[in-house]
């Protein structure tokens, strides 16, 4: 079967060269927390399910969580509603997982603060403190049966 004009996102952090126990722990506990994440997703759950899942595996490892870029819808375009935060916020509607929801869940954690900056191309984004980030990101699909991985 051929689906034209839908989209998925996903995203990896890999290590290029030696790097500290520090960074290999970050991507470490990063992966993990989008693979309990993922665990979250099945009809009846909620977003929050997920954020819970990412912020408390974060904080049980010391870490932070990247507050301004979130995980999202994606479908018929790259980035739909609803937003999927990587930590709970009474800010936003609790959206019921149902089947045939699709959403990417991308966590971000970082080793110092949370806060990012944009640089002035306008694209590129740093930790404002300079520390390391890791992000690693599925698109998912809630199914009848629990949760497809797309990507």
């Amino acid at each position: 079967m051929e689906y034209q004009g839908l989209f998925t996102d996903t995203a990896v952090t890999v290590a290029i060269g030696k790097v500290s126990k520090e960074i290999k722990k970050l991507m470490k506990v990063t992966k993990k927390s989008l693979d309990l994440a993922i665990k979250q997703v099945k009809p009846g759950n909620h977003i929050s399910d997920i954020s819970r899942a990412v912020e408390g595996y974060a904080k049980k490892n010391g870490l932070a969580v990247v507050r301004d870029l979130v995980g999202h819808g994606v479908g018929y375009a790259v980035h739909e509603e609803p937003r999927v935060p990587n930590f709970v916020s009474s800010n936003q509607p609790d959206v019921k997982l149902v089947p045939g929801l699709v959403i990417a869940i991308e966590p971000m954690l970082a080793l110092g603060s949370e806060k990012i900056k944009v640089l002035d191309d306008g694209w590129t984004i740093v930790m404002a403190d300079g520390k390391y980030c890791a992000h690693f990101e599925h698109t998912v699909a809630v199914t009848d049966n629990g949760c497809l991985i797309l990507t």
